[in-house]
């Protein structure tokens, strides 16, 4: 690995566990009219998130451009290039690793969808963007979901299933790989055994309540994972700030959901 690339995973992974506990506020096109508050708020969002200092947090060029200035260099950005649905009605890259580098990212991130008819465009656009960072040294972080299509285009959760799309997004280059949990810790660690970068998990939907997504992450911790990236269970819940700590706890700390809630002020 090329010490340029070094230093900027360094930058993301930079906390003494070795494990990320970031932040996405990159769901935009998902949403449509539907914006959720935090999301529509971003500019409070983003204040909030500041304040409890996440690993990193990744968002689309606009956001970055237009809101990101009051933090920029404090905590480290993640630039998302995709705009995608999961039904494929939206498929695009709006931003490129030129784009990141002149805006100061310490990554790239790339999103894709496998299994159905279009998986190997997304792999294409994945390897794509994997080429086109080499020159400039920059991570490429791959946001990788597995399809299910019995009631519509669904993301599927089975261990095999995520673990196909873990091994697509290593084959397609990527330096690190975003997959949802499994739900099940003895089959993620398989996953995470079996994947030869760094691993992180997602979010999730958003839980019923904190306490129940701090569990699923203390699940995830105990696999062996490097860490989350979290979106609606953090900007989706009405103290963002103290969600960002309470995650913190339980990835970073190894403290217990009702603890990390305590230390949190929840």
């Amino acid at each position: 690995m090329s010490i340029g690339k070094q230093i900027r995973l360094n930058r993301i992974f930079a906390h003494p566990s070795g494990r990320l506990c970031s932040v996405a506020v990159d769901h935009f096109i998902a949403y449509g009219q539907r914006l959720p508050p935090g999301l529509r708020h971003i500019a409070d969002t983003l204040k909030a998130l500041a304040s409890a200092r996440p690993d990193a947090v990744t968002m689309h060029k606009g956001i970055a451009m237009s809101a990101w200035a009051p933090y920029a260099g404090h905590i480290p950005f993640i630039l998302q290039s995709s705009a995608i649905r999961i039904d494929d009605t939206a498929m695009e890259q709006i931003a490129t690793p030129e784009d990141a580098v002149r805006l100061g990212a310490d990554a790239f991130a790339v999103a894709a969808f496998v299994r159905g008819p279009t998986e190997a465009a997304y792999l294409r656009t994945v390897a794509d963007s994997v080429r086109a960072a080499a020159q400039f040294d920059l991570p490429v972080i791959c946001h990788i979901y597995p399809r299910d299509y019995a009631d519509g285009a669904q993301v599927s959760y089975t261990p095999e299933n995520i673990a196909w799309a873990a091994r697509c997004a290593v084959e397609a280059g990527a330096d690190v790989v975003k997959t949802p949990y499994c739900g099940d810790v003895a089959a993620f660690a398989q996953i995470v055994a079996d994947c030869p970068v760094p691993l992180v998990a997602a979010g999730g939907p958003q839980s019923q309540t904190l306490e129940l997504a701090l569990g699923m992450m203390a699940d995830v911790v105990r696999s062996g994972a490097r860490g989350a990236t979290i979106g609606r269970n953090i900007w989706g819940v009405p103290q963002v700030a103290a969600a960002v700590i309470a995650f913190k706890a339980v990835i970073h700390d190894d403290v217990s959901p009702r603890a990390a809630l305590q230390q949190a002020g929840l």
